[in-house]
């Protein structure tokens, strides 16, 4: 999964260049409509909604915004009919990925995200075709400061599956079906997360070693995710920092 956290280091540090934030605040704003509409405008009683709109405040969206898109989804407002696909395929070097997405327009987010694949020297495939590679997990995250002990054993008592260190910070790994006791049991232990969010982790990686070909995947992957229809994308590559540097440079 290294590779994919390095990819994560790099869109952070993009977004912030690029000043994406039209693009950003629409797909948060996304979830929140499809959340709502789903589950209701209460986030107390509607676990999705809670996070989405913590999600979207960590990113910096106003509360005007995801008030509206609240309303949008519940019914107060016109509310866009978006409905959630996902597209699975192959990057260059044969690097599974993974697409989740929101559309209005299914026909139009399948050719765009066609269209990347073929450009950057990949292939769309059938649903299915790279799916079960990826483990589809709950992840909450917690800063350095926080007491691990205690992190550790609570969310054991949780029946968390696991707890890991990595890049400064503690991961509490769970199941999609226990995600939401696992997150409201550690609040009401007193430890406050980050992040807690539904993700999707490689069952193993690709070792990338061309400079050519991670560059083709690493430019496939930013168009993806940079499309206003595409709300999270998965990849099981592994490229070194020498290249990751190379590239960057």
């Amino acid at each position: 999964m290294s590779g994919h956290s390095k990819w994560s280091t790099i869109k952070h540090k993009k977004a912030k260049v690029d000043s994406q934030r039209a693009v950003v605040f629409q797909k948060y704003s996304r979830e929140l409509i499809v959340a709502a509409r789903l589950g209701g405008a209460d986030p107390a009683g509607n676990f999705r909604l809670r996070t989405a709109i913590e999600k979207a405040k960590a990113a910096g969206l106003p509360n005007d915004n995801i008030k509206r898109a609240i309303e949008k989804g519940a019914g107060a407002g016109a509310a866009d009919n978006y409905e959630e696909l996902t597209y699975e395929g192959y990057a260059a070097g044969g690097v599974a990925v993974f697409v989740e997405a929101m559309t209005d327009n299914r026909n139009r987010t399948a050719g765009d995200v066609r269209s990347y694949f073929t450009k950057y020297n990949g292939s769309l495939g059938a649903n299915g075709c790279v799916g079960w590679m990826f483990d589809q997990k709950g992840v909450i995250t917690y800063n350095e400061e926080t007491d691990f002990d205690k992190l550790f054993e609570e969310a054991i008592n949780l029946d968390a599956e696991d707890v890991t260190e990595e890049d400064g910070s503690y991961k509490v790994i769970t199941s999609v079906e226990n995600f939401q006791n696992v997150v409201e049991g550690l609040e009401k232990a007193g430890l406050q997360s980050e992040t807690a969010e539904l993700t999707r982790i490689p069952q193993n990686t690709v070792e990338v070693t061309d400079e050519k070909i991670a560059d083709q995947i690493l430019k496939l992957l930013d168009k993806l995710e940079e499309h206003d229809d595409v709300q999270n994308v998965y990849a099981n590559f592994d490229i070194s920092d020498e290249i990751m540097q190379k590239l960057e440079g």
